[in-house]
């Protein structure tokens, strides 16, 4: 099933877009200004026609109001990103929440939701799906969402807005925990990182093609997205092999998971544009960091050079 021919977009490349950069992160609320946001999208636009962004936040307003006033070619998927209602103790750091920070999550929760309404309506010609939240309901998610409120939220926003809705999640709970959600989205959306998975660059390919055709397989009348697929340059290794992370292996699995996608009309979204520093542990080469085809100083990787 072609993706962009069902929902009548024309065929191009995606990339996940997070613009922060030293200094910044929606943790601490400080963010890429309109001038850096505009510097990235210029970057962007001559490496891809879409971009996700994750959540409602100011940098997600930046971000639509540049691609709006300097008449940008750039589409964008609009996420909801929610946050913990339940606790998750299966979750590999260990994250617990007091009964009042999980009340309090629930009702940002609602208000994100509201707002992603709200910015789809404001910029229907830019955003052309959205998203109910990202990774939410997977065994080691620190932001733990059951299936049911995850449903409701697709409801609200099906009778908000115009879009089509999905939900972007790993691969994995597609196959049974999220079978109820699937009849209520327009398209499932799925994360695949083989590096995560212990994969080496010489089985990363077949690894993904296996996720993606498991899934689509199993709901033959569903059309399916990649979301998330891409390829860490560093690792201090925790969790990933530091001899499997590097820009050579990166533009080997961003190369033929392109040339796959073109070829089968699949949107494939690439994580990520640019390092992000922000995430994950203090140390240099923790792998959350290296994700992007371009360093946080927007120097481009070897993919792009």
């Amino acid at each position: 099933m072609n993706f962009f021919t069902t929902f009548g977009l024309a065929q191009g490349k995606a990339l996940c877009y997070s613009g922060y950069r030293h200094g910044q992160s929606p943790d601490s609320g400080v963010y890429p200004t309109y001038t850096q946001i505009k510097e990235d999208l210029l970057i962007l636009q001559k490496h891809c026609a879409y971009i996700r962004l994750y959540d409602c936040s100011l940098h997600a307003e930046t971000v639509l109001k540049v691609i709006d006033q300097e008449k940008l070619d750039l589409k964008v998927m609009l996420g909801a990103f929610i946050g913990a209602e339940l606790n998750n103790f299966g979750c590999p750091w260990g994250t617990i929440f007091t009964e009042e920070e999980l009340k309090k999550n629930t009702r940002h929760n609602l208000e994100e939701i509201r707002k992603l309404i709200k910015l789809a309506n404001q910029y229907p010609d830019i955003i052309f799906s959205l998203s109910a939240g990202n990774e939410a309901t997977v065994d080691w998610t620190d932001h733990y969402v059951s299936v049911e409120k995850v449903i409701r939220y697709v409801k609200m926003i099906k009778k908000g807005a115009k879009q089509p809705v999905t939900f972007c999640e790993s691969y994995v709970p597609w196959y049974d925990k999220l079978k109820r959600l699937v009849d209520e989205i327009d398209f499932i959306s799925i994360h695949s990182y083989p590096i995560w998975e212990y994969k080496h660059i010489h089985e990363a390919m077949g690894y993904t093609k296996q996720n993606y055709q498991g899934i689509a397989d199993r709901y033959p009348d569903k059309p399916v997205a990649i979301t998330e697929a891409g390829w860490a340059t560093n690792s201090s290794g925790r969790g990933i092999n530091p001899e499997n992370a590097s820009e050579e292996f990166q533009a080997i699995y961003y190369n033929d998971l392109i040339e796959w996608s073109e070829k089968e009309g699949i949107m494939t979204f690439i994580f990520e544009a640019f390092d992000e520093p922000w995430k994950g542990s203090p140390e240099a080469l923790e792998p959350e960091k290296h994700w992007g085809l371009f360093t946080v100083d927007r120097k481009p990787k070897k993919v792009f050079q």
